[in-house]
């Protein structure tokens, strides 16, 4: 049996500046951002609830990849109250509508990385990725060029999304 290896040399850079994504406060990025006074258009944020907030990745897989985390600072889902875990669940529901909506995929992928060792590059602040996928969307570039393409800036990609979210319900 062989073994294909995909080469991802972009998350050398990336994995590197993990200093970089928290503060020297040591709170997590997504903490600095919300106290950072800036508007959610300048920090990509495309919802907030009671709770929670929907975020823009900053290093997106695909256009639309999405964010969802706790205004507050936990690592693990055992960590989060009652309130936070309905919460949680209901925006990235929302999430999942709005991406659907403004970027009409054929499919999503949702999940978490809980721990560094999972993948989490901010494991001290629990996030969960809504990734919008299309058919065929696996291109060569990341592997040969150490490139990815996305077809639309971040700001017109927040736009679409916040349009296209879920009306409250009263």
């Amino acid at each position: 049996m062989s073994l294909d290896h995909l080469w991802n040399g972009w998350r050398a850079e990336y994995i590197g500046n993990a200093q970089s994504r928290s503060g020297t406060n040591g709170d997590s990025v997504f903490i600095n951002i919300l106290q950072s006074g800036l508007s959610d258009e300048e920090t990509f944020i495309v919802h907030r609830s009671s709770t929670c907030f929907a975020i823009l990745n900053s290093y997106p897989y695909a256009s639309g990849h999405i964010l969802v985390l706790p205004y507050r600072e936990v690592a693990n889902l055992e960590d989060l109250t009652t309130e936070e875990t309905t919460d949680i669940w209901a925006v990235v529901t929302s999430a999942t509508l709005a991406l659907r909506a403004s970027h009409n995929p054929d499919a999503l992928n949702v999940g978490i990385n809980l721990g560094a060792a999972a993948g989490g590059s901010i494991s001290q602040h629990l996030h969960i990725h809504i990734v919008p996928r299309w058919n065929g969307d696996s291109n060569f570039m990341t592997s040969v060029a150490s490139t990815r393409t996305l077809p639309e800036p971040l700001p017109l990609t927040a736009s679409k999304i916040r349009n296209a979210w879920p009306k409250v319900k009263q």
